[in-house]
């Protein structure tokens, strides 16, 4: 899923009850209205005004299930440095038509640095991946290509550090 145009969001001004209750939905979503308006101290009513006008104005963006990879067969994460000596907009479009193409992309990254771009790949074997590769590489010109394997997931985390 590309990220929203920054350019288009609506900016609200966050206080300390939204970030009491982002913190909450961060850990678990799935609480009711009720529970998650107690826990936060407030009436259900401002807890789902709350909510409802920062997902309106995309600080929410979805609410979704983490799932884990292993238990659904995807073994193995791939990251794919990319360097290009391509930075015209027809490449850029077709970079991310390409990235876009492949659920197993989970994350890709433009970078600023050595390497121009970074891909987080999830799939079931080594294979799968080389696969994978290989349609990427024969769909769009890289200058660069680098793989690694991730050999332990020593963090992992979804939720981001509110203060």
């Amino acid at each position: 899923m590309t990220e929203p145009d920054p350019t288009k969001r609506t900016t609200i001004k966050l206080d300390d009850m939204d970030r009491k209750i982002l913190i909450q939905l961060q850990k678990d979503a799935t609480w009711s209205m009720d529970r998650l308006a107690k826990h936060v101290g407030v009436s259900k009513t401002a807890a789902w005004n709350r909510v409802q006008r920062m997902t309106e104005s995309g600080v929410i963006k979805r609410q979704v299930c983490v799932i884990d990879s292993v238990s659904v067969g995807l073994l193995e994460t791939f990251f794919i440095a990319i360097k290009t000596n391509q930075h015209q907009q027809d490449w850029l479009q077709q970079f991310n038509t390409v990235i876009q193409k492949w659920p197993e992309i989970v994350e890709a990254h433009r970078l600023a640095g050595d390497v121009d771009y970074l891909i987080k790949v999830q799939v079931a074997s080594t294979r799968e991946f080389d696969e994978l590769y290989k349609k990427i590489v024969a769909e769009v010109d890289l200058y660069s290509v680098t793989s690694s394997l991730s050999m332990e997931v020593m963090k992992h985390e979804s939720a981001l550090p509110i203060k």
